[in-house]
């Protein structure tokens, strides 16, 4: 089986950090490398959290490029309520190893594509405004990867910010707005995957910290968020969205159910966030793999797997 290399834009917190240990700790993928976004957290301390993610994992190779640090058009709305004040949950945390790269994030997303097409995957876990200013520069980058996955939108018409709005579209829906009219293929999975099929129990996530120091650190970091679910969404537990996104990213076989959609995004109140399908009889075209259903079970073994173990990365599998 070959290699697979990914490029994960990222405003990182918690489940972030998680979906970083997903993808770190998978011996068929390659990160080849990170951007970070103003979103859940301001854009300085989604790159500390980056990178601290990506030295527990011993990927202190990996590049890390500083993005943009508000929407394109309006002011930035964190998500700290749910994450806390460091998007970590309050976890005890060392101080990261390096400082981030001096390109800028755009520059690297442009380039990566650039001198490098059909090699890598795109994978998006925060607001889109990174993205959407690498296509300013080049309307075809995301046909440069082989692929984009997006965690983006709540196509069943729940929202975790307001009714209809999923956090990292409703924080810059002009970004979302460029990237989902953008050419190149792309598959969303929305907030409703994890709400209704990858909800972390009390018992789960005890499991999860029993399987050891990952485990554990995937846990403490999510604590605030797991109130969060709890208190306020009315959730059996803590919701790991960018997680299942970058399990579908990782093995799409996981997908169940998915339709190819015409999508269209809600930019102002009361819609504002909305990602939607267009069901009427003569919609545009359906340019977006949506998907509605994954393996559960299949998801939460990749993530009990990824957390077990002290090691934290082996040596390359053949290709």
């Amino acid at each position: 089986m070959s290699r697979r290399s990914l490029v994960i834009d990222t405003d990182t917190a918690s489940d972030d950090a998680v979906a970083l240990l997903l993808a770190g700790r998978d011996p068929e993928v390659d990160i080849r490398l990170v951007t970070i976004v103003a979103g859940n957290v301001p854009v300085d301390l989604g790159t500390r959290n980056a990178l601290v993610t990506l030295d527990l994992l011993g990927l202190t190779d990996v590049p890390v490029h500083v993005g943009a640090d508000r929407p394109l058009a309006r002011s930035l709305e964190t998500a700290q309520m749910v994450h806390g004040a460091d998007g970590m949950g309050g976890a005890d945390l060392p101080a990261p190893s390096r400082a981030p790269d001096s390109e800028d994030a755009v520059a690297a997303l442009v380039d990566v594509a650039t001198t490098e097409p059909g090699q890598h995957a795109l994978v998006t876990l925060g607001p889109l405004t990174n993205v959407a200013r690498a296509l300013a520069e080049d309307p075809d980058l995301l046909t440069r990867f082989t692929h984009t996955y997006l965690m983006a939108g709540s196509p069943d018409g729940v929202g975790n910010v307001n009714p209809l709005g999923e956090y990292n579209v409703w924080a810059d829906p002009e970004a979302a707005t460029a990237v989902f009219d953008a050419p190149g293929p792309r598959t969303m999975i929305g907030w409703n995957i994890s709400r209704t099929q990858a909800v972390m129990t009390p018992p789960e996530t005890a499991r999860l910290r029993d399987c050891g120091p990952l485990g554990e650190f995937a846990v403490a970091i999510n604590a605030d968020v797991e109130r969060f679910c709890l208190e306020t969404s009315g959730l059996a537990g803590m919701d790991l969205p960018d997680p299942v996104a970058m399990a579908v990213a990782l093995d799409d076989s996981i997908i169940l159910e998915a339709t190819d959609e015409c999508l269209v995004i809600g930019l102002d109140e009361p819609t504002r966030g909305a990602v939607l399908p267009d069901r009427r009889a003569h919609p545009g075209p359906a340019t977006t793999r949506v998907v509605w259903s994954v393996d559960e079970a299949a998801f939460k073994d990749r993530l009990y797997t990824a957390c077990t173990g002290d090691v934290l990365r082996g040596p390359p599998s053949p290709t």
